[in-house]
């Protein structure tokens, strides 16, 4: 068991693409953890998603043995974090379980909006803040101005920044040698009662949960008995051990260790993200304080295609949840659909997310409805609701008016796409609060504007303008009134409940004609016209018909009188509109996945 004073416990942040991965895999190729037979790029993006992506998802430990300069040997556990603003949980996750952070700033870029966040992030919880440019062999690289952006928007030392190339190694030494020295050792007593934090678990089917832990006091050892505090439960410890990209048992964990522990927990529900583990001969006196509740932005419904898998989705739900605390669902029913589960998520990339692993990770085929936001209504009566769910809207004739989430929106950009990114903003309904040039080059750009006009396509869009060189970030600011319509979609004079959204009044004709239009694309022809409606209440606001596969009923007909031939088409036309009325329309799963994926709204 390494003592307190040999273990430094840091984390990696940055904005999206800042090269965190990339300096991970130098650390970790310099401590020699891996054999070079076995390395790979990204090594710590263990899913097909983040590889194919290029982005990290999930936060990941690895522990590195480090001979300093000095002689002395260390073990430092690094935590690799994400960038995009929809994973910020698992970065203020990570911060909690470590003393110090790498704060990567990438000398071609310089400081964005994510980089902001996770600096507060990490100022939040006291953590020791070493500034590093990183991608200095680029050919576009500028340090100065790097230096300089970090002296004026991070409030650091621009001139004690490590000059670092992830890509070809350069300065990683250095970097080491930083760690060891600026990075304070954990604070706790081994000797005390057991006190760890769960920061992130998953599940393995042949041995239960595995549980991330970091150990603030005391210690843990094979064959203790651990009380989960916040579920009352007790287990047993199996194995336990460090994570050296493979799971690495060990005997004992110490104070200041970040590791795993195994105690055949077959019981998802028993484990929370943010409990406190102790003895449960010898509990400690108080829990950890764990982490903020997060509260969801965007939801959406999802179904499994086949109604007889809901178990299985079920099952699938309660697994991914262990590894993405931030998910957060509830039961759900639809008419057209099924049964099926109500999420929360952070984002609509997090939304994204989540519906490829359940269909790469658990096998499962899903439909997911249009996300929405949850809107503020105030009915006739007094009352006030919030929904999110369409299909939970009161009748129009009730409701007084209506509220929508607001956010302020931090859009950094080089001056060039200002004008560009201005007409977005404005286009999304934006209402500019700031404008300020950080420099000659750069300028922040404030905007209060709905969360609903973001979910869709307005991140893909600043990134295309922007050339990618705009970064974004946001926080919710609270609820102001809006003109909210419900749009009802209806096939052959139906309402599809799963396809109703709720959209601010003045871009629902819009948005009806692009659905209609989708769905008259995917829904395959019948013997009988299908017209594909968008509806507020009663009146019809959109209009695709898909047309009827029609027999030539005249093909016997050569010659002969016109009446015969007429007589022919309306017999066949009475037999449409009978078919008509008794003719049910089957949505392909790719209807709904078109409507979800509107690039047009």
């Amino acid at each position: 068991m390494t003592d307190t004073a040999h273990i430094r416990n840091f984390c990696i942040i940055a904005h999206i693409d800042h090269g965190k991965s990339t300096l991970a895999d130098r650390l970790i190729e310099k401590a020699r953890i891996v054999d070079e037979r076995n390395f790979q790029n990204q090594i710590l993006d263990n899913m097909d998603i983040e590889r194919e992506r290029g982005i990290t998802i999930k936060s990941q430990a690895v522990s590195l043995p480090y001979t300093a300069e000095d002689g002395e040997r260390y073990l430092l556990n690094l935590v690799d974090t994400p960038g995009h603003v929809d994973f910020s949980y698992e970065v203020s996750r990570a911060i909690n379980s470590c003393e110090g952070a790498l704060l990567l700033v990438d000398a071609t870029q310089g400081v964005q909006a994510q980089t902001l966040s996770n600096m507060y992030l990490a100022l939040e919880h006291n953590l020791e803040i070493i500034p590093v440019i990183n991608k200095i062999d680029m050919a576009a690289a500028d340090i100065p101005s790097a230096r300089h952006q970090i002296d004026k928007d991070l409030g650091l030392d621009g001139e004690s920044a490590l000059l670092v190339s992830a890509r070809q190694g350069t300065g990683v030494d250095e970097l080491f040698e930083a760690i060891v020295k600026q990075v304070p050792p954990p604070a706790g007593d081994s000797s005390l009662p057991l006190k760890a934090l769960i920061f992130d678990c998953h599940y393995d089917p042949y041995r239960g949960v595995v549980v991330h832990l970091r150990i603030f006091q005391g210690s843990m050892r094979r064959g203790m008995k651990i009380r989960f505090m916040a579920a009352g439960s007790d287990y047993e410890v199996e194995t336990l051990g460090i994570f050296k990209l493979a799971l690495v048992e060990v005997d004992e964990l110490g104070a200041g260790s970040v590791g795993y522990v195994i105690a055949g927990i077959k019981a998802v529900g028993d484990i929370r993200v943010g409990d406190t583990i102790t003895d449960a001969a010898r509990p400690c006196g108080e829990a950890l304080p764990g982490f903020r509740e997060i509260k969801p932005v965007v939801f959406s419904s999802i179904y499994p295609v086949d109604s007889n898998d809901y178990e299985e989705l079920k099952t699938s739900l309660e697994k991914l949840k262990l590894n993405d605390a931030s998910l957060i669902y509830e039961k759900d029913s639809s008419a057209a659909l099924g049964f099926g589960f109500r999420c929360g998520f952070l984002g609509l990339l997090h939304l994204e997310v989540v519906q490829e692993r359940l269909e790469r990770e658990f096998n499962q085929a899903i439909i997911f409805t249009a996300p929405s936001v949850k809107y503020r209504l105030h009915l006739r009566n007094g009352e006030s609701v919030l929904v999110d769910n369409p299909t939970e809207y009161p009748d129009e004739g009730k409701v007084e008016s209506a509220e929508e989430p607001y956010i302020r929106a931090a859009v950094i950009t080089p001056v060039t796409y200002l004008g560009n990114i201005m007409t977005l903003c404005l286009e999304k309904r934006g209402v500019q609060s700031a404008m300020t040039y950080l420099d000659e080059k750069r300028v922040e750009l404030v905007y209060e504007m709905p969360l609903s006009e973001v979910l869709f396509d307005f991140y893909d869009r600043l990134k295309s303008i922007s050339r990618g060189y705009a970064s974004f970030d946001y926080d919710i600011t609270g609820y102001k009134a809006t003109e909210l319509v419900k749009l009802d979609i209806l096939l052959n004079g139906k309402a599809v409940d799963a396809l109703s959204q709720l959209v601010f009044k003045s871009s629902a004709q819009a948005r009806a004609r692009v659905i209609c239009e989708r769905l008259r694309e995917e829904i395959p022809r019948q013997q009988f016209k299908i017209p594909v409606q968008g509806a507020i209440g009663s009146q019809i606001i959109a209009r695709e018909t898909v047309n009827a596969l029609r027999k030539d009923v005249l093909a016997k007909c050569y010659g002969g009188d016109i009446t015969r031939k007429r007589k022919l088409l309306e017999k066949q036309k009475e037999g449409k509109k009978r078919m008509k009325m008794v003719g049910d329309v089957e949505l392909p799963q790719s209807a709904f996945l078109a409507v979800l994926k509107t690039k047009d709204n």
